[in-house]
């Protein structure tokens, strides 16, 4: 909600909210906290995703109604996939699933969307 309005100050993730003048760390662990609720508000269930002997796999599958199905990498803002992590995807796509890497809130809803 307030992650639309904080302003990007600067190479780490460190955002300004205009409202209150705070200064707030957005990383991997608040955008991915973000997409399960807003995965949640839509009916859908976003599981973490481990597969052990499997590295590189995306952090999340998320499940929408309509048997609607993709995977998601999530990253601190700025951040981008890992070698390992392009090669998993490129894998994962090629089986016909989407793969999407999400570093910012306000991604969420899109990804979302064209899931």
């Amino acid at each position: 909600m307030y992650a639309r309005a904080y302003k990007y100050i600067g190479k780490s993730c460190d955002f300004v909210c205009p409202v209150s003048g705070m200064v707030r760390n957005v990383n991997e662990k608040y955008i991915e906290r973000k997409l399960v609720d807003k995965v949640r508000e839509r009916g859908g269930l976003a599981f973490k995703f481990v597969s052990p002997g499997a590295d590189g796999v995306p952090d999340r599958l998320v499940l929408l109604p309509g048997k609607r199905i993709a995977f998601v990498e999530l990253k601190s803002p700025g951040k981008m996939m890992r070698p390992l992590q392009l090669r998993q995807k490129e894998k994962i796509e090629r089986l016909g699933f989407s793969v999407y890497c999400v570093d910012s809130v306000d991604e969420i809803g899109g990804v979302l969307d064209e899931i």
